[in-house]
């Protein structure tokens, strides 16, 4: 293969270019526009035959405008005879449907996954996915990314002598445990129950979190819902520094509002997977950049080098 190229859909153009940067490659145009009947035209505006080609576009809102568009660049990639195509997605919004918890629902996670495949995907690259069995969707190679050493090192800088993270659910526990021992800190979780998308009930923690300090981390903040509710029941408990972090800091509906309220919140810890605008940056509010951590994965995947290796344990 000649070489890296890269191109962007209009998700985030922010971080692809960041990205670039860190690559030392240009970030290749794409034009984007709709036609009169709605419909969308894209058009990869560089030479990229016989080139690795990577495609970053997270699944960000507009969801469904944003993944029709990363099917066409993917066709138009495997049109303009790309050696090999990559979609990096890091932030893929339908992981959160991995099951069928209903009658006559479709597993989306799974469907979308088998759309990347048929449009051209020769490789997919993803950032902390919902449910990790989310990773088995998908038919070509897939490499499963998580920020929770960039994360981790955030933290190291302050005293964790009476810290104890805290997972929202015991969904996420396991992640919170492996989080936990980069920090060497013990960890907690709370019992929730989802009485629907925007309403969850958690009955109690599991862990001694009485008068400590706590890190509450979950692999995205949506609504909010399922941060304030931990934060009630811990408040019980007693706990003195309070800080918040994920990886998707998507901040839908009434997010924002619903943290600024929160006076005792110390610090919101998010990625930049999702791009977050100025109206709802927080003042409490910080945002870690994870193009290092996706430019050095995408160049080890151009030069066949491991990817595993970057998340051993620090």
């Amino acid at each position: 293969m000649r070489e890296i190229t890269i191109f962007s859909g209009s998700a985030h153009v922010e971080l692809a270019r960041e990205i670039c940067h860190h690559l030392e490659v240009p970030l290749s145009p794409t034009t984007i526009r709709r036609f009169g009947n709605d419909c969308l035209h894209v058009q990869l505006n560089a030479n990229c035959r016989e080139s690795d080609v990577f495609l970053i576009q997270p699944l960000v809102p507009p969801v469904q405008d944003h993944l029709m568009e990363l099917l066409l660049m993917l066709d138009a990639a495997r049109g303009a005879s790309a050696a090999r195509t990559t979609a990096v997605i890091p932030y893929y919004a339908y992981a959160r449907s991995d099951k069928k918890d209903a009658s006559r629902i479709s597993i989306a996670g799974r469907l979308v996954a088998d759309l990347l495949a048929t449009a051209g995907a020769n490789r997919v690259l993803v950032m902390t996915l919902h449910a990790s069995q989310v990773h088995g969707f998908f038919s070509v190679p897939t490499d499963h990314l998580n920020a929770l050493n960039v994360l981790a090192q955030h933290f190291r800088n302050r005293d964790l002598s009476n810290t104890v993270v805290v997972s929202p659910d015991l969904g996420n526990a396991k992640a919170a445990s492996h989080f936990a021992r980069l920090l060497k800190v013990p960890v907690a979780a709370g019992s929730k129950r989802r009485v629907d998308d925007n309403k969850v009930i958690i009955d109690t923690i599991v862990g001694d979190v009485e008068g400590r300090d706590v890190i509450v981390i979950d692999d995205e903040i949506a609504n909010g819902g399922t941060i304030i509710e931990i934060l009630d029941r811990l408040r019980e408990r007693n706990v003195r520094r309070i800080s918040v972090a994920c990886t998707h800091g998507v901040f839908s509906g009434k997010a924002i509002e619903r943290l600024g309220s929160q006076e005792d919140i110390d610090e919101i810890v998010a990625t930049n997977t999702v791009p977050i605008p100025e109206e709802k940056y927080l003042p409490n509010m910080t945002v870690i950049s994870m193009a290092p951590l996706l430019s050095e994965t995408i160049r080890r995947i151009h030069n066949g080098e491991s990817v595993s290796s970057l998340f051993a344990d620090a």
